[in-house]
């Protein structure tokens, strides 16, 4: 490894200090330079400093802050830039899982106003929603190169959310199943919880779907939560995940609520 890439890192010695803190080695030495700050979290120590170092190359202007939890942060946040951004690498665990969850709705919630970002090695279609659903910005898969997550980064920071072309082409295979697969559903919803069931699925607010298929909203909200019943769903975003994967498995699917 070139130790001139990483300022002021004696390689001589075993590099135990944490948190990392990597500074461009191709933006010129100037005082204050950076404005802002990208704080990196993952708990394996070598995947954050390889990332910390990579991304740094690319951003002069960005301090790129890499460490083990929020609380390492925490103790040092006055000596850094502001932050502009959150890295959350979750690498090949589930977005689902317990403590993953728990920690993207904790960091959204404490840092409502800094976008939080899902690094992961999945594109699961799943998987992405999930995150999106416990407050993350943006979900970027392991597979972009270094450059492009920085882009995507900067876009997250303007206020957009970034997920893969993947979960688009799959949402995009989903809408265009309802036509063929509506029906296998009618054993377990009636008529108008069909129609219902179809709104939902293309995320449409109870008004919408209470002005198109002429019905009071009180009434939709009725048909939302005896669809949530029969299909065991404990929330509307629960409810589309469920329905779309009856509608990808037809009738053997529906069957099994019944």
């Amino acid at each position: 490894m070139n130790s001139a890439l990483i300022p002021n890192l004696d390689l001589r010695q075993e590099n135990v200090a944490l948190p990392l803190r990597i500074d461009n080695p191709n933006a010129s030495a100037v005082p204050g330079r950076h404005t802002h700050s990208l704080v990196i979290l993952d708990n394996r120590e070598l995947d954050r400093q390889c990332l910390a170092q990579c991304m740094a190359a690319q951003k002069a202007d960005l301090q790129i802050l890499a460490f083990g939890s929020i609380e390492e942060w925490k103790q040092k946040r006055d000596e850094y830039p502001p932050l502009s951004a959150i890295l959350l690498n979750v690498g090949g665990k589930k977005i689902d899982e317990p403590t993953v969850s728990e920690q993207i709705r904790k960091l959204s919630s404490e840092f409502a106003s800094t976008p939080l970002i899902v690094l992961a090695d999945s594109d699961d279609f799943g998987q992405i929603v999930r995150a999106l659903e416990y407050g993350a910005k943006g979900f970027i898969p392991a597979s972009v190169s270094v450059s492009v997550c920085m882009e995507l980064i900067a876009l997250s920071v303007a206020g957009g959310i970034f997920v893969p072309a993947s979960a688009l082409f799959a949402m995009h295979h989903l809408l265009d199943s309802s036509n063929s697969t509506a029906r296998p559903l009618s054993g377990i919803f009636t008529d108008r919880q069909v129609e219902v069931v179809e709104a939902l699925r293309r995320g449409k607010a109870n008004k919408i779907i209470a002005y198109e298929l002429n019905l009071r909203e009180s009434t939709v909200k009725v048909h939302v939560r005896n669809i949530m019943k029969k299909v065991k769903a404990t929330n509307r975003t629960e409810v589309v995940f469920k329905l779309n994967d009856l509608f990808l498995s037809g009738s053997s699917a529906a069957s099994s609520l019944c």
